[in-house]
């Protein structure tokens, strides 16, 4: 190689490379640092660009199952409520059952009379307590609940209310009914076993699509799980082989280094022949 003190053409390859290598080990820094290797739009503009739609794609299901998840806690407070109704029709008609017998002296037909009027304060109690984020399905203060079922709020499902109040058509029990005498408590009994039958065929109702939904959360948990693996294959950074070139790249930085420097010596060597 023709040595020159005017022109050090080795220097300038020492030096290209050198810039080579160091831009190189500054983007798998940047990689590693981040864990991305499509952290921006000039990284690579196509991927970036998709990327940034699943992204969009991703957040939408988040407030669908968010929806959702408020829906499943709305049915399962009201399906909970409901078999407490359940259980406390089915003492209810173990009461008009014990006021029909004839030889019940007064003051225990008084005594079941009580626990009667009771238990449907009792019912009252826990249909007004059935509301969950201020939504009720069986005391009659609103209709079907609708929510979010796709990410773009085209499509929803919904909950149906069912209203278990006493006297309002399932419930066909009011406040006033009795069991003083043993002509009420047998006048009871039909309703008794029409109530239950009724609160049965609603809350299998409202189970019904509380089942519908929760199937479609865990479709919407499962597309969203999908999304965010493609959009890691696309963007997320191979950390291990990242730290491999990250060692080369540092052994190639040091020999680029002691390159440029014997490069830049070399036009002392000129000075030495006149020595």
């Amino acid at each position: 190689m023709t040595i020159s003190v005017q022109n050090n053409s080795a220097a300038l390859l020492a030096l290209q490379n050198l810039n080579r290598t160091s831009d190189q080990l500054a983007n798998v820094q940047q990689e590693i640092s981040t864990t991305l290797k499509v952290a921006q739009p000039k990284d690579n503009p196509a991927v970036w660009a998709t990327s940034q739609g699943q992204k969009v794609d991703i957040n939408g299901l988040a407030a669908v199952s968010q929806s959702l998840n408020r829906a499943s806690s709305i049915s399962d407070v009201a399906l909970s409520a409901g078999q407490s109704v359940v259980d406390l029709l089915k003492q209810i008609k173990q009461d008009v059952l014990s006021a029909q017998d004839p030889q019940l002296d007064t003051v225990g037909r008084q005594s079941l009379n009580t626990d009667f009027m009771g238990l449907l304060q009792r019912i009252t109690t826990t249909i007004s307590g059935a509301s969950f984020d201020g939504a009720n399905l069986l005391d009659g203060s609103s209709g079907a609940l609708s929510f979010l079922a796709t990410a773009d709020a085209t499509q929803v499902v919904t909950l149906p209310a069912e209203n278990l109040s006493l006297s309002a058509g399932i419930i066909t029990l009011s406040f006033t009914a009795s069991i003083g005498t043993v002509q009420a408590a047998s006048a009871l009994m039909a309703q008794v076993d029409a109530s239950i039958a009724n609160v049965t065929s609603a809350l299998a109702n409202i189970g019904d699509k509380a089942k519908l939904i929760t199937a479609h959360n865990v479709l919407v948990q499962n597309l969203s799980d999908v999304l965010q693996t493609g959009m890691g294959d696309l963007t997320d950074a191979d950390t291990a082989a990242d730290s491999a070139r990250l060692a080369a790249l540092n052994v190639q930085q040091q020999l680029g280094e002691q390159s440029l420097n014997v490069a830049n010596s070399m036009p002392s060597v000129l000075l030495s022949l006149f020595r």
